[in-house]
């Protein structure tokens, strides 16, 4: 058994042994629907650690002939399904990872020569019985071996972009990298499924991409995929429960990441969690940042840090907890070209830094873990003035809780004189201030902004997690030129108190308001009890 042909299962059987282990196993069906169709070439991107190789090693466990796997299957998802018997073990699967071939060779022109040079030795010694025209070349081995026994082969590439993450300005090593991708997968019979996985969707090269024959399943467009890369909502109050950890604290902590599927009955919403965070916080018992340990902040400061008109003010907005409206089909699909600041965010949401709504062409800071990342990177940078505010937040939300309307005007006031780069003539303005003035308040609450409640929206809703309803509740509404006290008025009059309907506890009202002339903040806070 070669070291890259049908190379068994012992990557899946570790899986299994895990003490974590989520049944990803009806992606096979998918995937058998495409065998030997004109969709039989699939890229699946995701960012680091969403599951990407186990699922490559789960393939080719089931794939690969010379082995028979059944017995790691039985039971899971896809035993029952219809294809399960007419695909296990029937192919010769190749299963490389680029990065392997890339670490140990300096140049593309060796790596892929290594990369030939292996495949055929693999080949030519299984194959043994084949007359081989030309051993030097490992498409023209293929078509041999395809034409002596008339069985496709299965082709799994992890880590297909890391020649581009690794290589980011050598457009000739990229060229030539994609240019052997293509000669050895488009239009060859040998294939029955090709199978790519990497953090960037394919690279467009010029005017067109050399490797157009691939079906994207990405950040920005999952497909009918999205549920198998990454644990789903249902997959960690599973593991919550079984493990007694708070389901509600750890969807502030990780989940975010809301993935549109499009399907004939409509657009469904997909919510997925990190796996290696969810992971390390069962295990270990402990929420904190795991997901962003596997690469340092200096890789999301090298991008929000860009000289690109715009971003600075797009970051801030959504560290403050705004969507951004955002055009991804610009984007090259690669670490370096940049035209415009949807550009770098739209490679934000590949690499994972941010969650794009597909629906609404929107962009966010996915979960509370992510958000520390970029407080991480603004504090190495010459961002002062945001990271006064997030640091001033804890004061300001004690200046809340005390009913110190005075010192919270005060605080709001500093926070909008720092964050200068926000344009702060509308109310919007004032609510993306008021919410980063406010950021440590997600500690312990779940913001909600424009939450509908009697007989309209409430600005700003602080409702306390299962763990902290020793804190208050909060109402926050926002008037742009007019009084704080009319503010309070429109929470009582329009029964804003509805949208906490199942909170019993203290609440408070805090009306904020902003006068253009005076350049001033005014607040009022009261006090009620909410009991029904």
């Amino acid at each position: 058994m070669g070291s890259y042909l049908n190379p068994g299962s012992k990557g899946f059987q570790e899986s299994l042994n895990s003490a974590i282990y989520i049944d990803k196993t009806a992606l096979i069906e998918k995937t058998n629907a495409l065998i030997n169709t004109r969709q039989k070439f699939l890229c699946v991107s995701r960012p680091r650690r969403f599951g990407k190789s186990m699922a490559a090693d789960m393939l080719a466990a089931y794939y690969a002939r010379e082995t028979d796997s059944s017995s790691l299957f039985s039971g899971l998802c896809i035993s029952r399904a219809v294809s399960y018997r007419q695909h296990l073990n029937q192919y010769d699967v190749i299963q490389i990872n680029m990065q392997e071939f890339l670490s140990i060779t300096p140049n593309t022109g060796e790596m892929l020569d290594k990369l030939r040079r292996y495949l055929v030795f693999d080949l030519t010694e299984k194959f043994c019985e084949v007359r081989f025209r030309d051993t030097d070349n490992l498409i023209q081995v293929m078509k041999d071996i395809f034409s002596r026994t008339n069985r496709p082969f299965i082709i799994l590439i992890d880590e297909w972009d890391c020649l581009f993450r690794e290589y980011q300005q050598d457009a000739q090593a990229q060229k030539q990298y994609l240019d052997f991708l293509r000669a050895w997968l488009k239009d060859q019979d040998y294939i029955a499924l090709a199978y790519m996985t990497g953090i960037l969707p394919v690279k467009k090269y010029g005017s067109h991409s050399a490797l157009n024959m691939f079906t994207e399943y990405s950040m920005t467009d999952p497909g009918n995929l999205a549920e198998y890369f990454g644990f789903t909502e249902d997959e960690v109050k599973k593991l919550c429960a079984d493990y007694q950890m708070s389901f509600e604290e750890m969807k502030a902590w990780y989940d975010g990441y809301q993935l549109i599927t499009h399907t004939r009955d409509g657009a469904a919403s997909c919510s997925l969690y990190s796996p290696k965070s969810v992971t390390e916080a069962v295990l270990r018992h402990k929420l904190g940042n795991y997901w962003n340990q596997t690469e340092t902040y200096e890789a999301l400061k090298i991008y929000i840090c860009m000289d690109m008109d715009g971003l600075k003010n797009a970051v801030v907005r959504m560290l403050a907890g705004e969507k951004i409206q955002i055009q991804t089909g610009t984007f090259s699909n690669d670490m370096t070209t940049f035209a415009t600041k949807d550009d770098v965010l739209t490679l934000l949401v590949h690499l994972g830094y941010l969650t794009y709504d597909s629906m609404h062409e929107t962009a966010a800071v996915p979960n509370k873990e992510v958000s520390q990342e970029y407080v991480n990177a603004i504090r190495t940078m010459d961002w002062h003035e945001v990271i006064r505010s997030v640091e001033d937040s804890r004061k300001l939300l004690e200046s809340l809780w005390a009913m110190d309307a005075a010192a919270v005007a005060q605080g709001i006031d500093r926070a909008h004189r720092e964050i200068s780069i926000l344009q702060y003539n509308n109310e919007n303005s004032l609510s993306c201030t008021v919410n980063l003035a406010f950021y440590f308040a997600r500690e312990f609450y779940t913001v909600i902004r424009e939450l509908p409640g009697g007989k309209g929206f409430a600005d700003i809703c602080l409702i306390p997690r299962k763990l902290h309803m020793d804190k208050p509740a909060v109402i926050i509404e926002l008037k742009w030129n007019q009084s704080a006290s009319g503010a309070i008025a429109q929470i009582k009059n329009r029964n804003y108190t509805d949208a906490l309907r199942d909170f019993k506890g203290c609440l408070l009202l805090a009306g904020i308001s902003y006068d253009k002339k005076t350049k001033k903040h005014t607040c009022i806070i009261e006090k009620v009890q909410k009991t029904d």
